[in-house]
């Protein structure tokens, strides 16, 4: 079982960061405007806030009681992607997820595998939030092209099937 303690404190700031990556990396991936993006935060949103409510993997329960509060919401924004265009901003989200895989891997023990699925399905619920394409909402595509290639990296990232 692991917990906070199982990792260093910057361990633990990159695993604080896995869940923006996790939703930037969908959300650079087919930008959908503002309403859109409010959307796809707000669906990522839920997904943590289910998993607040426990039941969940036992290290995405400790992530989630750390991003309670406002020390850990402050060292989960990830800086790494100021200024950057919306492909430089997946690939390095893209990239940060491979070290979050790597390292509950290494240190996390049999909830690895929970964490990594957790995140994964964190990314579909975003990518499914809103349509691509279309007009004011009539037509488009539920997950487009570019999510599905976004979920296909990040599930390679993370070692687990998107």
């Amino acid at each position: 079982m692991a917990s906070k303690t199982d990792f260093t404190a910057d361990e633990w700031e990159l695993l604080l960061k896995a869940p923006g990556w996790t939703s930037i990396a969908v959300a650079a991936a087919s930008p959908s405007g503002p309403i859109g993006i409010v959307k796809e935060m707000f669906a990522a949103g839920k997904v943590m806030a289910q998993a607040k409510a426990g039941g969940q993997n036992l290290l995405v329960e400790a992530l989630m009681t750390d991003l309670a509060t406002s020390e850990g919401r402050q060292k989960a924004h990830p800086t790494e992607a100021s200024g950057k265009s919306p492909s430089e901003i997946r690939s390095v989200a893209v990239d940060q997820l491979k070290r979050v895989a790597a390292l509950v891997d290494a240190k996390a023990g049999g909830d690895a595998a929970g964490f990594k699925r957790w995140l994964a399905s964190l990314a579909e619920k975003v990518a499914e939030a809103t349509k691509e394409g279309g007009f004011l909402g009539i037509g488009g595509t539920r997950v487009d092209e570019s999510e599905k290639a976004a979920l296909a990296d990040i599930g390679k990232a993370l070692g687990v099937s998107a």
